[in-house]
């Protein structure tokens, strides 16, 4: 094959790339609006949008073929592959944490027992600071799991609706 036929074949993948990528990234948009709860967009804005960008870059890189420009097109996917997950795990927790999430909905809900035993082992803690009182000082006040933040889960707080109470 000569040259023009590799330019040909680069430029055929590169808009591959393109429309796929946009495919990607307008099911990532259709998705958040869509579909019914924080999870569900969350993942809806996260997966598909990133390789989106991923197929995107790619057929920008296969058409550019300029050194500098393919080295920043990596490290913009390199970055965006780090920071989405972890941007997506934060705003999945924080979202459950502050009762955004449907319970119905959830299949699995592990958080829901870490964040039980999380708080069972503070009230451990605080019952174990209490015995040693004598450093606190008898006026202070020990916190218990009721002076937990605001949260639908913690110990003596009703449940959100549909979500039966532990």
């Amino acid at each position: 094959m000569t040259a023009e036929h590799w330019t040909l074949l680069a430029d055929v993948v590169s808009v591959v790339c393109l429309l796929g990528g946009a495919f990607f990234v307008l099911a990532a948009g259709v998705g958040v609006l869509r579909f019914p709860d924080l999870l569900s967009r969350m993942h809806a804005g996260t997966k598909p949008q990133t390789l989106g960008l991923v197929l995107v870059l790619v057929g920008l890189a296969l058409r550019l073929r300029e050194g500098g420009a393919v080295w920043a097109l990596v490290l913009v996917v390199i970055f965006q592959m780090l920071t989405a997950p972890v941007a997506a795990h934060m705003v999945g927790r924080a979202g459950y944490r502050t009762g955004k999430v449907r319970h119905d909905l959830l299949v699995v809900d592990e958080l829901t027992r870490d964040l039980q035993a999380a708080d069972a082992r503070t009230a451990d803690e605080l019952g174990a600071d209490a015995s040693a009182g004598d450093e606190l000082g008898a006026d202070e006040p020990v916190a218990d799991a009721s002076d937990a933040p605001d949260r639908p889960d913690a110990p003596g707080r009703s449940a959100p609706e549909g979500r039966p109470s532990a």
